[in-house]
């Protein structure tokens, strides 16, 4: 003897087919989310032009000297640079064939962190040929 949900035998069945229309939900559904435009996130920057008047850095391709002064200037070849400055030219230094060497000369009273944080920047940029020079005129003072 089977068993009936409420409905006598041979009554027709007064309950709703909900299997179509949950099929139905579900193409709808998915015909939804294909539709859906996909979002993208971007943040607008206000770049610098090129305006095509750029020198080129003053990089000597034999060697070149970083001089670091009493009064906390960095000195590349003469000119007055910034650290930041001075990681781009050692950059550019790493990719010419044949690599120039550097030479750094620090001077007797500049300030042993300036020195330090040079030293640091030289070997971020993993510069290969590097030598101090100037230091025989402190030969005598020790």
């Amino acid at each position: 003897m089977a068993m009936s949900a409420g409905a006598a035998e041979g009554e027709p069945m007064m309950d709703i087919n909900t299997t179509p229309l949950i099929d139905v939900m579900l193409v709808l559904l998915i015909m939804f989310i294909i539709t859906i435009p996909i979002q993208t996130h971007a943040v607008k920057l206000d770049l610098p032009v090129d305006t095509g008047d750029h020198t080129p850095p003053p990089i000597d391709p034999v060697k070149n000297k970083v001089v670091i002064t009493a009064n906390n200037q960095v000195m590349w070849n003469g000119s007055e640079i910034d650290l930041v400055r001075l990681r781009q030219y050692l950059d550019i230094t790493q990719t010419m064939n044949p690599i120039p060497e550097l030479h750094l000369q620090p001077e007797a009273q500049a300030r042993y962190d300036l020195v330090d944080r040079v030293l640091a920047v030289t070997k971020r940029a993993q510069v290969e040929k590097m030598g101090f020079v100037g230091n025989e005129a402190y030969a005598n003072a020790f």
